[in-house]
C-alpha cells in the first residue's frame, strides 16, 4: 500500500523538490541516478528523463534511491526502466560508510548474511548503519538488497534469454515461487508477461549473455584503455580500443567476460559466459567496479573546479575514470610484481606467472579453446608455496607475493573487511614487502578507495613539475589535502600528463624499508 503524502514528504529532506521537478520537466539526463520521481496517481516511480508525459507537481514525490521508492509501495516504470539507471555513489562525510556498504551488498553480503554482520564488517553498529542508510538513501540496507535483486531480475528478463529458473537464481531469489510472487507484487504481472515477446529460451549449457552496464556520462573509454592495454596480462587478458576481454575464475568455475563501449550511449555492454548463473550478479558487480561505473563523475569534476592547478587539467579530460580490478588478489600481486620495474617488465612477469601457475582455462559448453585466453589467474594457496624466483622475480618480491597470497588464502576477506582507507593501508603495510606506495595503489585500484593517494610516486612529482609547480613528496601530500575525498582521481589526472607514468614503481625507500 502506498504511503500517505504527509509521510512521504518528510522522508527526503536533502532533495530539493522544486529542482527535482524542473529536472523531470526538461527530461534532464544529467540527474539520472541522483533521484527518482514517484507519481501518486499511477503508483509508479521513474527516472528523471522518463519519456512519459510529465505529471502534475502535486502528484509527485521524490526519492533518493529506487529502493526507497519500492519500499514506499511504488512500482518500477516499464518505459524508462529504473534498473538501467547508473548506480551513483557519494563519498562525502558519513556517505563513505554507505558507499562501502553498497559495494558489499552488491557482492552479496546480505544474500545470506545479516545487517548486523554487514555493520560489523564496516566497523559500525547495526543501528548506526540503518540510520545512515535512512539519511542518505531514504531506506534500509535490507530494502536496498531487495531492490537490487528485483531490478537485476527485471534487467535479465528484458535483456537476456535465460530461463525463468535461471533468472531467479541469478538475481538471488531463494525459490522460483518467491521470485514469481515478488515480480507479481512489484510489477502487477507475472515474469512471463514482463518478458519481451521476442525472447526465446536458451539451448546451450553455458550461454553468453549481453547486459548493459550504465554509467553517468561523460566516460573517457580511450583513457581507460590507454592505461589497461600495456598492463594486460598475456594469456589472461586482452585490451584494445575496441574492447576488453579476460578469463575469470570464481570458485571452481571458469568463464570469459568481454566489455565494449557503445557509441553515444550511457552504458557499456558486457558479454558474460559463465556456467553458474548464481554468480552472475557478483560478476556484474565486479565489472562495474573494474570500470568505475558508479562514479558521480560530474560531482568529482565540480570538486576540482576551485583548484587553479588541477581545474584546467580536469577540464581537458572529462570522464576520466580509475581503472579498477576484477579481482583484488590479482591486482595486489600485480602491484608487488611491478615494484621498481617498468610496466612492460611487470606485464611480462605477470604473463609468466599465469602461464606457470594458473589453471588452464576451461569453460563448460565452450569446447573450442580461445588462443588468446589460455589460463585463469593462480589461486592464493598456489602462489603461497610457489617457487617464484624461477620466473625471474626477485627474492624480495617473491617473498612479498608469498606472504600476501598466504594471508589471502587464510583470510579471503582480509582486505574487503577493512572499514576505512586508513585501516586498509595499515593492514597491507603489516605484510612484508608492502609499503605505503604499494598499499595506496592497491587501495586505489583493488578496493575502489577514491581518496587513496600514493604521495611518494615519482610520476606524480614529475607531473607537478610539468604544471610548473615542482614540489617535494611532503609538499605534494599537503597539497593533496585540497583534493579530498577524490585524491585518486586527482592522481589519475596528474599521471595522464606524462607520456609513460611509472604507475607500478614505488620509491626506492619503500622497497628498502618494506
Amino acid at each position: 500500500m502506498l504511503w500517505t503524502r504527509v509521510q512521504l514528504a518528510s522522508m527526503h529532506p536533502h532533495l530539493d523538490p522544486d529542482l527535482c521537478y524542473r529536472a523531470i520537466q526538461t527530461k534532464d539526463a544529467r540527474f539520472d541516478g541522483q533521484f527518482f520521481v514517484a507519481v501518486y496517481t499511477t503508483g509508479i516511480y521513474c527516472r528523471p528523463m522518463c519519456p512519459a508525459t510529465t505529471p502534475k507537481r502535486e502528484n509527485c514525490t521524490f526519492f533518493a534511491s529506487a529502493a526507497a521508492a519500492q519500499q514506499a509501495g511504488f512500482r518500477s516504470c516499464l518505459r524508462c526502466r529504473p534498473e538501467l539507471s547508473p548506480h551513483l555513489v557519494a563519498y562525502v562525510g558519513t556517505a563513505v560508510t554507505v558507499a562501502r556498504a553498497l559495494r558489499l551488498i552488491g557482492e552479496g553480503a546480505l544474500d545470506e548474511g545479516t545487517v548486523a554482520e554487514l555493520a560489523t564488517r564496516l566497523g559500525v553498529g547495526d543501528r548506526h548503519l540503518r540510520q545512515l542508510f535512512t539519511k542518505h538513501l531514504g531506506t534500509s540496507p535490507s530494502a536496498v538488497a531487495h531492490a537490487r535483486r528485483l531490478l537485476f531480475a527485471k534487467q535479465l528478463l528484458d535483456d537476456t534469454t535465460l530461463s525463468m529458473t535461471d533468472v531467479a537464481m541469478a538475481a538471488g531469489f531463494s525459490s522460483i515461487r518467491r521470485f514469481n510472487d515478488v515480480i507479481q507484487k512489484n510489477y502487477g504481472r507475472s515474469p512471463t508477461d514482463l518478458r519481451r515477446q521476442t525472447a526465446q529460451p536458451v539451448s546451450t549449457n553455458t550461454p553468453t549473455i549481453a547486459l548493459k552496464l550504465p554509467f553517468c556520462p561523460p566516460y573517457d573509454w580511450a583513457a581507460l584503455m590507454r592505461f589497461l592495454i600495456p598492463r594486460a596480462t598475456p594469456g589472461l587478458e586482452q585490451a584494445s580500443m575496441e574492447g576488453y576481454r579476460r578469463a575469470i575464475a570464481i570458485g571452481e568455475h571458469h568463464g570469459i567476460v568481454e566489455v565494449r563501449p557503445v557509441a553515444s550511449q550511457p552504458y557499456l555492454i558486457a558479454h558474460i559466459c559463465f556456467p553458474d548463473v548464481r554468480l552472475l550478479a557478483q560478476i556484474v558487480e565486479r565489472l562495474r567496479r573494474m570500470f568505475d561505473l558508479s562514479a558521480h563523475i560530474r560531482e568529482i569534476a565540480a570538486h576540482f573546479e576551485s583548484d587553479p592547478l588541477l581545474a584546467p587539467v580536469v577540464a581537458k579530460q572529462p570522464g576520466l575514470r580509475i581503472p579498477g580490478a576484477f579481482d583484488s588478489f590479482e591486482l595486489g600481486v600485480r602491484a608487488i610484481l611491478g615494484q621498481q620495474v617498468s610496466v612492460a617488465t611487470a606485464t611480462t612477469l605477470a604473463g609468466r606467472l599465469v602461464k606457470t601457475y594458473g589453471e588452464p582455462l576451461s569453460v563448460v559448453g565452450l569446447p573450442c579453446p580461445d588462443p588468446a585466453l589460455r589460463a585463469v589467474f593462480p589461486r592464493p594457496d598456489v602462489l603461497a608455496t610457489a617457487d617464484l624466483a624461477t620466473l625471474g622475480i626477485t627474492q624480495s618480491r617473491a617473498r612479498a607475493i608469498a606472504a600476501f597470497a598466504a594471508t589471502t588464502a587464510a583470510h579471503p576477506r582480509f582486505l574487503t573487511d577493512c572499514h576505512s582507507l586508513e585501516s586498509a593501508v595499515q593492514t597491507l603495510c603489516q605484510l612484508p614487502g608492502i609499503g605505503e606506495w604499494t598499499a595506496q595503489y592497491i587501495a586505489m585500484r583493488a578496493l575502489g578507495e577514491p581518496d587513496a593517494f600514493p604521495a611518494t610516486d615519482l610520476g606524480l612529482l614529475r607531473s607537478m613539475a610539468v604544471l610548473g609547480h615542482p614540489v617535494t613528496k611532503a609538499q605534494l601530500a599537503d597539497r593533496s589535502q585540497a583534493w579530498r575525498p577524490w585524491r585518486a582521481y586527482a592522481a589519475m589526472h596528474l599521471w595522464s600528463l606524462t607520456p609513460a607514468p611509472p604507475l607500478t614503481q614505488p620509491t626506492k625507500h619503500e622497497v628498502l624499508s618494506a
